[in-house]
């Protein structure tokens, strides 16, 4: 026999402070391991630390919590779209605790993270999920969060990127 939680409406929606860096990053490798992935984690606490409540935040944090334990996080960030003018949130992770799951925890902090893009003058949302992670997938289509059949995420890290960074550009060609 299956068990779901009910919904609680003692969900707890709260910015993210410097001291729940420790969480937060405990939080993003729970993450990495939960799609199979932990190795590709690098960061650490002083980094979360520096880069989202340093002089020059590059990140923002929603913290879930329920009848005062950590039940959820969502890590976004500003970005704009150049098509249509305007700003919007980019969702770099969103993740909520098993034992917390069903209790529409991840849509609390979504909705949340959109409202807070709407009351800035933001018109969008944009996330990417991992393609082997069918569960979050139809979370985000439940929601009206939809694939995108015109992009595709391109990236480039670590030597390949210092690489491309430090090279020259060859300006005659």
């Amino acid at each position: 026999m299956t068990v779901t939680n009910p919904p609680s409406r003692d969900i707890l929606i709260r910015p993210g402070t410097v001291e729940d860096v420790e969480t937060i990053h405990a939080t993003i490798l729970r993450l990495g391991t939960h799609i199979g992935a932990p190795e590709e984690i690098v960061s650490t606490a002083d980094d979360l630390r520096t880069y989202g409540f340093g002089e020059k935040p590059s990140f923002s944090t929603l913290i879930a919590e329920v009848g005062g334990e950590f039940a959820g996080l969502c890590l976004h960030f500003p970005i704009f779209s150049t098509w249509m003018g305007r700003p919007g949130v980019y969702v770099q992770d969103l993740y909520v605790e098993d034992r917390f799951r069903g209790r529409r925890i991840g849509e609390h902090l979504l909705r949340r993270v959109a409202r807070e893009c709407r009351k800035d003058g933001g018109v969008y949302l944009r996330l990417s999920v991992d393609t082997d992670n069918v569960t979050a997938r139809a979370f985000y289509e439940r929601l009206g969060i939809a694939w995108s059949n015109y992009e595709q995420v391109q990236k480039i890290v670590g030597e390949a990127f210092f690489a491309f960074a430090d090279a020259p550009v060859d300006e005659g060609k």
